[in-house]
């Protein structure tokens, strides 16, 4: 196993390596009745209102929780007091009265008014307004979905996710898209309570419900329609939905690649959507946490998030977090994009242990363009811009003498490149944007070398020239080949779609740990699909058409936010196999049998071709096949985060604002739980003190064969020493739960110089393999392992 120098536990504050944003997507309350209007003076905001918990509202005066919020926003405002005696209905200037996520409200108020609020005893704190933002065929056969029940596919198994609801909050969805086609889906079950916004005739079986949330986002927002329907703006929402549970649709491709049926991970699951981005605008936190509200109440099963934020503070305060554990509360399991800044360490979002947090990474298909050159070597790229009839004949090939990254036209028409393959570095505009640029000025094709940071990874767009995309290491041999001689030429050889390459390879936009908020946990949590992703589409941005093209209904996407989906439709399908299961059971059985080896049975790389670091890829690659049938699994529920959150050091009233609506607790009258031995399926051991040994506890629920044993296998370095005791466990039941104790120490008694890897594994015959990578850290000078990612008083 490796144990390379990857960083401590307990980071300082880094700034984010040299990574380049990809769209990726990141991700129930009552909307006020009415408001008093729009803004413009600029002295209102938009605030989250937490209320002191169990403060209780007097169901003699207030006829529910609303009318109840409505009132303490007039008891401070003015003019929602004049509104609420006018009108005892009215609420005036609040937005949402939550009902689930949080134990509070959003209003619009003034800095001076929340200020007043905050001398009432039933008062908290008042978060002001936050934006957040969105994390952007052939995977269902590659995580192995397909095949018939002797060859274990996981469809014949789950019947493709049939009854399960997977609710998704993104940007909008176009709704006639081929992939929501409900002919054959059989009608929602009865707990279904949802609702569309579009007329009867848009949803259907498949999509079952859409409703769009602004309430927040039109004070902020002059323009936005009113009333809005969740009408996909840009490509996001309808990309991830067909993604997670699209309908079979044949001849799905992209320019002519890709050629294939098209449908999602779950494709028999429903679609519940729920609009709370906007494009150019962002995902307004008041609305995410209406949405979920909302979600919970409709009966959806699992919630799939694309959807973060990078500055985020603790789980108190974060939508994610916040709707996360109240959807833990209600049996949802939460798969949330861990974000793209990668490859820079503590970049990954979305760190709750009560959601499955999603890394991406690549799969073995590439589309293979080659680069002749003059001097007869051969360069693969990618291309998803192969013309008709681009000729066998050498062209002179020339780099930018500008910027070098081809972004001024008057340069490019003064080096004369007509007719000539032009080179052009990443950086300015996006590919597309600079192809047409390169058109202008006459060029015949474009070589585009990716940033150094992505290794090997390229992100292919169609272009309107022939383009091939370079991997930089690929770009610079071009580039000595032209400095080599006085009359460079080229020519480009377009291969098409090529299957069973190498994969997966960590994405390198992908966010790293270490867990800012839990250090002792580990995450990303698993990576899963997220690298040119065919899905669904309105329409391909940026495509220039000939007069008798018709638009392509999809388009290949990269990002955490086209990962996340593939492991709610995943999610979905074990839902449907065990539906009395867990959240934490269902994200037990997708991080323990995921691999962690490559398909050339190598250790999963990472785009400098070393071997991907934990905090790359968490537990590994998801494994559906194996999923489904785990063996065993790491049980929690809701409640057994409680002493977590009060061992990170939470003040009683975070903890509560984040078990809202269960009882209030109290830190102080309750055990402390260690962040190593929460019941989590991955072990993440801080040793920062003399002896450097420490022992976590863990506790496995049977769920494979009634009468079974299991004998360990432990993995690691030299450098470090395990031992499990028992060594065997020995199951004489269905949902017996047996406990260990897994003792970590470094064999030289000396802390250790950097972070470790090693795994453990519980194996029963040939059948059985569960296993849970091993963290070891050092920890922060004299801070207790209970201490590392505490939460700020």
């Amino acid at each position: 196993m490796d144990n390379r120098n990857h960083g401590r536990c307990s980071l300082p504050r880094l700034a984010v390596g040299a990574a380049v944003l990809l769209l990726a997507v990141f991700l129930a309350a009552t909307p006020a009745a009415s408001h008093a209007g729009h803004d413009d003076t600029g002295l209102h905001s938009n605030y989250l209102v937490i209320v002191r918990k169990p403060y209780a509202y007097d169901t003699n005066l207030y006829k529910n929780v609303s009318s109840w919020h409505a009132s303490l926003v007039a008891s401070v405002c003015d003019m929602a007091k004049e509104a609420l005696e006018r009108d005892p209905s009215s609420v005036s200037r609040l937005i949402y009265s939550y009902r689930n996520v949080v134990n509070g409200f959003a209003a619009r108020l003034t800095p001076e008014e929340v200020e007043e609020m905050s001398k009432n005893d039933w008062f908290i704190r008042a978060d002001p307004e936050k934006t957040y933002q969105l994390q952007t065929t052939h995977t269902p056969q590659l995580l192995g979905l397909m095949g018939g029940a002797r060859r274990g596919g996981v469809w014949n198994t789950s019947n493709m996710g049939e009854g399960i609801i997977i609710g998704i909050l993104d940007d909008g969805i176009y709704a006639g898209h081929p992939s929501f086609d409900g002919a054959g889906m059989k009608p929602p079950p009865a707990k279904w309570s949802g609702r569309c916004d579009f007329n009867k005739t848009v949803c259907n079986n498949k999509l079952i419900g859409a409703r769009s949330y602004f309430e927040s986002a039109k004070w902020k927002w002059k323009g936005l329609r009113d009333p809005v329907l969740p009408i996909n703006e840009g490509q996001h929402g309808t990309h991830t939905s067909s993604t997670a549970a699209g309908s079979f649709v044949p001849g799905a491709n992209v320019s002519g690649y890709a050629v294939g049926t098209a449908g999602g991970m779950a494709p028999r699951a429903h679609i519940a959507f729920y609009q709370v981005c906007y494009v150019e605008k962002g995902c307004d936190r008041d609305d995410i946490l209406a949405a979920v509200d909302d979600a919970l109440e409709d009966g959806v099963d699992i919630l799939s998030l694309s959807l973060g934020d990078e500055q985020a503070g603790d789980f108190s305060d974060d939508p994610v977090s916040l709707g996360g554990y109240s959807a833990a509360m209600h049996g949802v399991l939460v798969s949330a994009a861990g974000g793209n800044t990668g490859p820079g360490p503590s970049t990954v979002v979305n760190e709750a242990p009560w959601v499955i947090t999603v890394g991406a990474g690549t799969t073995d298909r590439r589309f293979v363009a080659t680069v002749k050159l003059g001097s007869g070597v051969s360069l693969d790229g990618e291309s998803l811009s192969e013309p008709k009839d681009f000729g066998a004949e050498m062209r002179p090939l020339v780099h930018d003498v500008g910027d070098g990254m081809c972004t001024t036209e008057s340069v490019l028409r003064a080096m004369n490149v007509t007719g000539k393959i032009l080179i052009c570095d990443a950086g300015g505009d996006v590919s597309t944007a600079k192809a047409k640029l390169v058109l202008r000025s006459g060029a015949a094709g474009m070589i585009v070398i990716a940033p150094q940071v992505y290794g090997s990874v390229i992100v292919p767009r169609p272009h309107v020239l022939p383009t091939v995309q370079a991997p930089y290491a690929i770009g610079q041999k071009i580039k000595a080949y032209i400095r080599s001689t006085p009359s460079p030429t080229a020519n480009f050889i377009f291969k098409g779609t090529v299957f069973k390459t190498k994969s997966p390879v960590a994405a390198p936009f992908s966010s790293r740990g270490p867990n800012r908020r839990s250090r002792g946990i580990l995450k990303p949590d698993i990576i899963g699909p997220g690298v040119n992703i065919l899905a669904g589409v309105p329409k391909i941005e940026d495509l220039a058409l000939g007069a008798e093209e018709v638009m392509p209904k999809f388009d290949i996407k990269s990002g955490t936010s086209m990962a996340a989906p593939h492991i709610s439709g995943v999610a979905a399908l074990i839902k449907n196999a065990h539906p009395t299961w867990s959240p934490a059971a269902i994200k037990s059985a997708l991080m323990t049998t995921a691999d962690y080896t490559d398909n050339l049975r190598k250790p999963i790389t990472d785009v400098d071709g070393a071997p991907a670091t934990y905090y790359a890829i968490g537990a590994g690659y998801v494994n559906a096949r194996k999923a489904i049938d785990p063996g065993l699994v790491y049980n929690l529920s809701s409640l057994d985060y409680i002493p977590y959150l009060c061992g990170l050091g939470y003040k009683d009233q975070k903890v509560n604002s984040i078990i809202h609506p269960g009882p209030a607790v109290e830190c102080a009258k309750m055990p402390k739980l260690e962040q190593k031995d929460l019941n989590y399926p991955s072990i993440t051991a801080v040793l920062d003190k003399e002896p450097y040994e420490v022992s976590i506890n863990r506790s496995a629920t049977n769920v494979g064969a009634a009468i079974s044993t299991y004998a360990v296998e432990v993995d690691v370095p030299a450098t470090l020493a395990v031992e499990v005791n028992p060594a065997k466990l020995e199951f004489r039941a269905l949902n017996e739960v047996l406990n260990y104790t897994v003792t970590v120490k470094t064999a030289s008694g000396k802390a250790p110089a950097s972070t470790i890897e090693g795994q453990l594994k519980w194996v029963s015959g040939k059948k059985y393999v569960v296993r849970s990578p091993i963290l070891v850290c050092a920890g922060t000078g004299g801070k207790s392992a209970a201490s590392v990612g505490a939460a700020p008083a």
